[in-house]
């Protein structure tokens, strides 16, 4: 198992990719710390790990306040150890023409997909320093590489989100700390189909004949990618971004 020993912070762990990324840790041997505002949705996702021999605890944590992210990782290094791991794969979006949205909606969208990865980042960074070791995988986006219409403020804050990792990349090598981004391309999670196909039902069609490899994305197509990222196979990769799309974007 390439992460036995190793302690990892999975943000939106509860569904979706965050899910499919913390079981992929724990099956590799990493003690999971499954964090996510929805908090009966962690508590499953450990116990499915758990079923297979996994290790890991839930935490309640909405990744926009700062403070509730620096209690987090304070309560996990008081339980494990400080955290060597942090996969940031917290998010949220809901389609909506630029021109219609609002204020309160920009803030929304930022504060989850952007400003929770850079509290998240500020806050298991000085462990890892001190360990001179560490792993960090932004969960970004393809609408953050190539952009997506309806998704104007999304895509900014993904694209934000790429740019922080090849920055922060910088900033801690000399730590032996590696920064990287995986970007899904359109995956059939639960927000998927809650925010985007109840509105539009012919979207996954019409996206699957976009896609070469003629499907949607999965969240069991991302947490192999991320795996890898944080495991030491990975140890001269840093500042990178992966797409995983089905060859939707060829940048």
């Amino acid at each position: 198992m390439k992460l036995a020993g190793r302690v990892a912070i999975v943000t939106g762990g509860a569904s979706g990719i965050g899910r499919a990324i913390a079981q992929a840790l724990a099956v590799e041997g990493a003690t999971v710390a499954v964090a996510d505002v929805n908090a009966s949705g962690a508590a499953d996702t450990v116990s499915t790990f758990a079923k297979a021999g996994g290790k890991g605890d839930p935490f309640a944590v909405d990744v926009t306040d700062v403070a509730a992210v620096e209690r987090m990782v304070k309560e996990v290094a008081g339980r494990w150890g400080s955290a060597s791991i942090l996969v940031s794969a917290a998010g949220w979006d809901r389609p909506v023409r630029f021109v219609e949205t609002t204020p309160e909606f920009w803030d929304r969208i930022l504060a989850i997909n952007l400003r929770g990865p850079i509290a998240c980042t500020r806050a298991v960074l000085p462990g890892m320093i001190e360990k001179d070791y560490g792993k960090i995988v932004f969960i970004s986006s393809e609408a953050g590489r190539v952009g997506s219409s309806g998704e104007a403020v999304y895509s900014a804050a993904k694209g934000g989100l790429i740019a922080f990792t090849k920055t922060i990349a910088r900033e801690v090598a000399r730590h032996h700390i590696n920064v990287n981004c995986v970007c899904p391309g359109p995956s059939d999670t639960p927000l998927f189909q809650r925010e985007f196909m109840a509105v539009n039902p012919k979207l996954a069609d019409a996206l699957r004949r976009l896609i070469p490899w003629g499907r949607l994305g999965t969240p069991e197509d991302v947490a192999p990618a991320v795996a890898f990222l944080v495991s030491d196979d990975s140890a001269f990769i840093t500042g990178q971004t992966l797409s995983v799309s089905g060859g939707l974007t060829m940048l």
